[in-house]
């Protein structure tokens, strides 16, 4: 089948190749274990792919190894009791080896796609939108009628977190850096929009009414220590990634002054060994689903063939939405 492999540590340039290479066996590339077969009809692509591009990522596979994280496609055979079947339409998380003709995903992280999204739109389902739901919900204590300032608001996770969001009942602010960026936003379900080059912590606090609620940030970097100060009384910055670059340090004395909180939400490492979790978020979502909420925001599209374009678009943060590879066998 074909495939693209990082067969070195390069980057986005240099790293990738479209190879030939067997059809997967059924068992999962991390685990080993057996796993539901895909025929993967989309691709998501992400910012941990640039990452693994530069050897920068925590899962370091040994060269060559397929990327790739998330795919939608056909079932064509699963385990006993996985509660799928050959012909399925599924969206999953197959942490690796999804830029292919054909990955395997965990049973538990394999969901039947809804009949309301299409391929691409399932490519982007899994790791963003159960990231901010586990960001929101479970770490970030969301609640209704709260108010969540959302960094990077028109990238993939940006849009899941605001479609989230407004699917738990609360009010929405997007930070963006482009009229561009602030139209998906606006699309994703924005409430209100502010751009990251003004002064945008002062007037979240203002529309906050003294301070939001929650800020999800996946970009890190110079922003973290304003995200801090828009909180209100009892506020919590949840950190979901670093898509800025650096990796931003707080004084804890800043926690005191406000009883605020800055909490990690790292989905990967912790729903890995919890299939309930994993059920649990897929039920909320395809609830959200059912009510017009959630729908992915597909951006870019490429084909197999040009994944390092879509890696550069990313890197260059000129991305909107979930970019997606597009697998035609």
């Amino acid at each position: 089948m074909r495939a693209v492999q990082i067969v070195n540590l390069e980057g986005p340039d240099r790293a990738l190749d479209l190879v030939e290479v067997p059809e997967p066996d059924g068992r999962h590339p991390l685990t080993q274990g057996e796993g539901v077969l895909v025929d993967v009809h989309a691709a998501g692509v992400s910012f941990p792919e640039v990452l693994q591009t530069r050897g920068e990522y925590q899962v370091k596979p040994p060269l060559p190894f397929v990327p790739g994280s998330e795919v939608a496609g056909i079932v064509r055979s699963a385990p006993d009791g996985a509660g799928l079947g050959p012909g399925d339409r599924v969206a999953a998380f197959c942490a690796l080896g999804g830029f292919a003709e054909a990955a395997v995903a965990l049973d538990f992280l394999t969901f039947r796609l809804p009949e309301a999204l299409d391929f691409a739109e399932g490519a982007g389902l899994v790791l963003n939108y159960h990231t901010a739901y586990f960001a929101l919900k479970l770490r970030g204590r969301l609640s209704e009628g709260e108010t969540v300032l959302v960094h990077g608001a028109a990238g993939g996770v940006g849009t899941a977190s605001l479609q989230v969001a407004k699917g738990l009942g609360a009010r929405t602010i997007a930070v963006v850096s482009s009229d561009e960026k602030e139209r998906v936003a606006r699309a994703a379900g924005a409430d209100e929009v502010l751009r990251s080059e003004g002064p945008w912590k002062d007037e979240a606090r203002e529309l906050g009414g003294d301070g939001v609620n929650v800020v999800l940030d996946p970009v890190g970097g110079d922003r973290f220590l304003d995200s801090l100060r828009s909180l209100g009384e009892g506020g919590r910055l949840v950190v979901v990634g670093f898509t800025g670059g650096s990796i931003p340090e707080v004084k804890v004395n800043r926690l005191l002054l406000r009883n605020t909180e800055v909490v990690g939400a790292g989905w990967g490492a912790y729903v890995m060994g919890k299939p309930d979790v994993c059920r649990e978020i897929g039920a909320a979502l395809d609830g959200m689903i059912e009510r017009g909420i959630v729908r992915p925001v597909v951006g870019a599209r490429f084909p197999l063939e040009r994944a390092a374009d879509a890696l550069r678009l990313i890197d260059g943060r000129g991305a909107t939405g979930k970019v997606v590879l597009d697998v035609e066998r």
